[in-house]
């Protein structure tokens, strides 16, 4: 069974073009180093709930919208192997200044998952 990392982001929608250019970039470099598949959707049928939703889970703003996104690996060993490769690729590194990226990276989350059922 497989090892995802997954994540949601806000992002602004003026910046989803600039957002897909800095996500291709990243998902090659994660490719390339051995993940198995690299996936970033943006919402498309994503309703405010009146206890949780992705929109609130990032505290959306109007003019913002979900990034949901997952990188799957065979193992979490596996996955921090690749992470590490990634983490010190320099190119990455070069598109991860903070105060330049197209979102709030405060309210972003993320985390890694064990399959339970793969169909």
């Amino acid at each position: 069974m497989a090892y995802v990392d997954g994540f949601v982001v806000p992002v602004p929608k003026n910046n989803i073009e600039k957002y897909r250019e800095i996500a291709t970039k990243a998902g090659k470099i994660w490719r390339e180093h051995g993940a198995l598949e690299y996936r970033e959707c943006v919402a498309d049928d994503v309703k405010p709930g009146e206890v949780t939703s992705f929109p609130q889970s990032v505290n959306l703003k109007d003019d913002e919208t979900v990034v949901f996104a997952y990188i799957v690996f065979n193992s979490r060993a596996h996955r921090d192997e690749v992470n590490a490769k990634v983490m010190s690729d320099q190119r990455l590194a070069d598109m991860m200044d903070m105060k330049s990226m197209p979102f709030d990276g405060k309210r972003m989350f993320w985390g890694g998952f064990e399959s339970l059922v793969a169909l």
